[in-house]
């Protein structure tokens, strides 16, 4: 819940964009960050020196993912984590063409935003990165286009920023067998699916398709602001020379945001919030049912409601939150709305959101 200076209450159903996994003010994460405030703060540059809470969370999400990520570079955002793994990539092979999708997103900053699948996003801020490719999100005739000159692949197991796009029943796998063939290093971008979203720890749990590196944010720090990129040792290891600082940050793996992290996660483990989602899916598809929603797309509490267009959709968003309810858009699917609540909400609330949901959608279809 969100409250606003009048003291008028707030369904959150965006979750900060995914960041709000285990609720606002969960109490596990305030007293991590007041312990480890009460301890240090920033001691130094990332990797200079062993850090308690680096290494603590490093060890837990290792703990629960596949062996073959075993090595966690800790950087301040996801956008970053797209940065260093694109970096990864191209010292690993050797190589410099990338490829990602059509309508994927991966951050703003000029690297991440060169990956981007849509050019009126990027078309103010060229040029950009060359030797990029953008594939159709989907089509297994398209992954002939990765070759032995692609360094990575590039790609979101959901899409997002398209209005929650679910590849086809063995894309990944396909896609992840080109890569081995031709060498390419696959990522996956789980900066907006991770933990516990989409009903699993991690969507490529779904699929059973292990990245060559993976890519976390949002959620990560807990409400803090941390990202991080995951891959095997072997792979990392090439940061480590020509040049010796293959990649640096400064306020990565910041030990405050660690530890809210950590926390957070122990807290999504322990309450099997992961698990949860999946059932809170269906409470969700079955409460909102309209003929003016013509689809529900989604995994877990990861949903995309699509109207008949984008001036209903503007105006259902705009009367929701009015009734106080926050539901918000997508950049590249203008007819849909986000609902993407915490993993903590409640039957109830999801009830009462929803039949504010319903007002809203009513309403607009009256007038």
């Amino acid at each position: 819940m969100l409250y606003d200076v009048n003291g008028k209450v707030y369904f959150d159903l965006i979750s900060g964009i995914a960041v709000s996994n285990v609720g606002h003010h969960q109490q596990h994460v305030v007293d991590a960050i007041k312990r480890q405030a009460d301890d240090y703060l920033h001691l130094m540059v990332y990797g200079e020196y062993i850090q308690s809470p680096q290494l603590k969370y490093a060890q837990l999400l290792t703990s629960n993912l596949p062996e073959e990520l075993s090595n966690v570079f800790f950087v301040s955002s996801g956008s970053e984590a797209t940065e260093g793994a694109l970096k990864l990539a191209k010292r690993f092979t050797r190589r410099t063409e990338m490829i990602s999708f059509q309508n994927a997103y991966h951050g703003s900053t000029q690297g991440a935003l060169s990956m981007a699948g849509n050019e009126e996003l990027k078309n103010s801020f060229r040029p950009l990165l060359p030797a990029i490719k953008i594939l159709p999100f989907d089509s297994v005739t398209h992954l002939e286009e990765i070759t032995e000159s692609t360094a990575c692949v590039l790609i979101e197991p959901i899409q997002g920023e398209s209005g929650i796009r679910i590849p086809s029943e063995g894309f990944l796998s396909k896609l992840k067998k080109r890569c081995v063939e031709k060498g390419a290093l696959l990522i996956f971008d789980e900066i907006q699916t991770g933990f516990g979203r989409t009903g699993k720890l991690f969507a490529f749990e779904h699929d059973g398709v292990v990245p060559d590196i993976l890519l976390l944010g949002k959620s990560l720090g807990g409400g803090m602001p941390l990202g991080a990129f995951i891959s095997s040792r072997p792979i990392m290891q090439s940061l480590t020379s020509d040049p010796a600082l293959g990649h640096i940050t400064t306020f990565g793996g910041h030990p405050v945001c660690c530890a809210a992290g950590m926390a957070a996660l122990e807290v999504i483990l322990k309450e099997n919030l992961h698990e949860q989602a999946a059932l809170k899916e269906k409470q969700f598809r079955n409460l909102l049912v309209h003929p003016l929603i013509t689809n529900i797309r989604g995994k877990g509490l990861f949903l995309s409601l699509e109207f008949e267009s984008e001036e209903t959709a503007k105006k259902v968003i705009s009367t929701c939150i009015e009734k106080g309810v926050i539901v918000d858009w997508f950049l590249f699917a203008p007819s849909c709305m986000r609902i993407a609540p915490p993993l903590t909400i409640t039957e109830k609330q999801i009830e009462t959101a929803c039949r504010l949901i319903m007002k809203s959608i009513q309403q607009i279809n009256e007038n």
